[in-house]
């Protein structure tokens, strides 16, 4: 009687290892992502391909002066809304997971007005860029299944809309980005 009791909580152990395992999702293409909700249920990110407004700014004409890449997304809010509790956490599909998700993934408040908007490179002529300008969240990262990242974000405004791009160097395209967006409650 004691074996079979042993042998079954053994199963048990085994199988909730192997659906654990199983249970690791991952978002289907690069530059997807998804948020972990508290409950561990998921909540997929709205993805808008977003073009990229370069606009000069001063007088590059005499070597002074920035350019700025702008992104411009129409409407005041993303479908797909969090309240956190503490802390948020991402789950972002990137290229491969074998680099610092600090130079691949970039997460951002827009700036609210009837669209959202953000300046993701500023660069000046002899100024230099300004990335503290940036609202760029901090967050510590991990890799998360094949390809993935689990990003943990202890530090966000509420009522506030973000946006998450995956520096995909397999992109054939410069001039737009994908965009997850979301907003915080």
């Amino acid at each position: 009687m004691k074996k079979s009791i042993f042998v079954v909580l053994l199963l048990l152990v085994f199988s909730s290892f192997a659906q654990d395992k199983d249970n690791v999702k991952e978002p289907p293409f690069v530059g997807e992502a998804f948020i972990i909700k508290d409950d561990n249920s998921m909540l997929e990110l709205d993805r808008e391909r977003v073009k990229i407004k370069k606009q000069i700014v001063g007088l590059h004409s005499v070597g002074i002066g920035k350019n700025k890449n702008k992104i411009k997304i129409s409407g005041c809010c993303s479908g797909s809304v969090y309240r956190p509790k503490r802390e948020l956490k991402i789950v972002v599909k990137a290229p491969n997971n074998e680099k610092d998700p600090l130079y691949v993934v970039k997460v951002f408040k827009f700036k609210k007005k009837t669209n959202k908007r953000v300046v993701v490179a500023p660069v000046g002529t002899f100024v230099g860029g300004d990335p503290d300008n940036l609202d760029y969240l901090t967050f510590r990262g991990k890799r998360y299944g094949k390809q993935s990242y689990l990003l943990t974000i202890k530090n966000f405004d509420r009522d506030a809309e973000y946006g998450v791009i995956v520096d995909n160097p397999d992109s054939y395209s410069r001039d737009y980005v994908i965009v997850s967006t979301f907003g915080i409650k």
